[in-house]
């Protein structure tokens, strides 16, 4: 039995929830150990004053800027990467892994040196003040500098995954978080580079992470990444981008809302911008649980659908969404009930604490309809439903988020900001219950 017959039989006939769970978990840990060593950033910075602090915030919106164009390489790749080896065509998955790398590698070269090039203006429109300026291009030097690294480590991670080597994809990026916390540590508290170091650790852990990614991936990989694999064909990159779309459309879109964000906060002070940059932090921190199960979902669903499993995918996709309610729902209690506590460990200036207390507390309410929304936008996504797939990338961030910015901060000023997230994240998961009961009810043979 080759090794494409050994990878058919464990996706197709491993018990589905025993299988997302053997992928969800090695993915969760990593993005877990990710959203901790930037919490580590809010942590150290926080202890420099609340302007260094509010700097993280900015440059969070540059990260998923930078994410926004690596996902739509990497998911997409991964999911045609999925769709060949379903079909035992390995030259076919080597051509999607090919391109999509060297597609990153030059698309975050040229974010790298024009982002360089137009930093301060850069920084002013992701919502930089002036007091908070000098740190976040200090802090976004280095972002901007890792930029090729960071893109061409989301295409390998994404691609290590839909071929069920999450394992070393976690490897990868668990040792490039716990890398960056250290560097921190050492940096800010006992070298005392302020948030430059900040920055240098998170440029040096993003290359050691890319490093070790890219050993992983030569090594464990049925695709191979070489430059003879490049193809030409705009076939092959059309499905790349066809299918990665939806992920840049939500990246794009939490880049764009994150930055409006951080600019109606501005006159409501520095303050208030780094009680956000919190808030933000430890909800991403609850989310990737969820988001961690969903991706370990993603090269499932995508496996079977090709496979024409379809119950398999059905009973995926409901053994995802129950679990992430229930570890979202645990992982959320201690930002509900103790907000003013938690925002304290990252920046002790009452004013901090006062705007972060409200916003934490309604982003916990916020994240639990996560479980709802998340699911499914993977699940057409890897089932290379573009169309749909896009359409609820587009709601959260975009067709939800940035008017109830507007609005509620127009209405309530600094509260409509505390309170519109979390109404953006409650809409979107209503949204997506139709979506949901469609599929899950779609007799097999319309599937295709």
């Amino acid at each position: 039995m080759t090794s494409a017959d050994i990878y058919y039989k464990k996706m197709t006939e491993t018990p589905v929830s025993k299988l997302i769970v053997s992928l969800g978990i090695p993915t969760t840990i990593s993005m877990l150990v990710t959203s901790l060593y930037n919490m580590a950033d809010t942590y150290f910075v926080g202890e420099l004053g609340e302007s260094q602090q509010a700097a993280t915030g900015i440059l969070f919106t540059l990260q998923a800027i930078i994410q926004a164009v690596a996902f739509m390489l990497g998911q997409g790749s991964g999911t045609m990467v999925s769709k060949a080896l379903a079909d035992k065509n390995k030259k076919e998955a080597s051509e999607y892994v090919s391109t999509a790398f060297f597609t990153a590698l030059a698309a975050g070269t040229v974010l790298m040196i024009l982002g360089l090039i137009f930093i301060n203006p850069f920084m002013r429109i992701l919502g930089s003040t002036e007091t908070i300026l000098p740190y976040a291009r200090q802090y976004g030097f280095w972002v901007l500098v890792a930029a090729p690294f960071m893109t061409c480590s989301f295409v390998l991670n994404n691609n290590l995954r839909y071929e069920g080597r999450s394992f070393f994809a976690m490897i990868g990026l668990v040792t490039g978080g716990i890398l960056n916390i250290f560097g921190d540590f050492l940096l800010i508290r006992i070298l005392g580079m302020g948030v430059f170091g900040a920055g240098l650790s998170t440029a040096a852990s993003q290359l050691v992470g890319f490093v070790l990614l890219l050993i992983f991936h030569r090594r464990t990989a049925q695709g191979v990444i070489s430059v003879r694999y490049i193809s030409r064909k705009i076939a092959v990159i059309g499905k790349i981008a066809l299918v990665g779309f939806p992920a840049l459309i939500r990246q794009g879109l939490a880049s764009i809302s994150n930055g409006l964000l951080n600019n109606l906060t501005k006159p409501f002070g520095d303050a208030a911008i780094a009680a956000m940059s919190v808030v933000s932090r430890y909800s991403m921190l609850v989310m990737c649980v969820g988001l961690g199960i969903g991706q370990g979902f993603q090269p499932v669903a995508s496996f079977n659908y090709q496979a024409k499993k379809y119950d398999r995918v059905k009973k995926g996709l409901i053994f995802t969404m129950t679990v992430g309610v229930i570890l979202v729902g645990i992982m959320s209690l201690p930002g509900l009930l103790f907000p003013r506590q938690i925002v304290a460990i990252f920046q002790k200036e009452t004013a901090v604490q006062d705007v972060g207390e409200l916003a934490l507390r309604c982003a916990s309410i916020g994240v639990l309809f996560h479980p709802l929304s998340i699911p499914v936008n993977m699940l057409y996504q890897s089932i290379r439903k573009a169309g749909i797939s896009s359409f609820l990338s587009m709601i959260r961030s975009g067709l939800m988020l940035i008017p109830t910015l507007i609005i509620t901060t127009a209405l309530w000023g600094l509260t409509g900001i505390q309170i519109s997230q979390p109404l953006a994240d409650m809409f979107t998961g209503l949204i997506s219950i139709p979506f949901i009961i469609h599929f899950l009810r779609k007799p097999d043979e319309k599937m295709t």
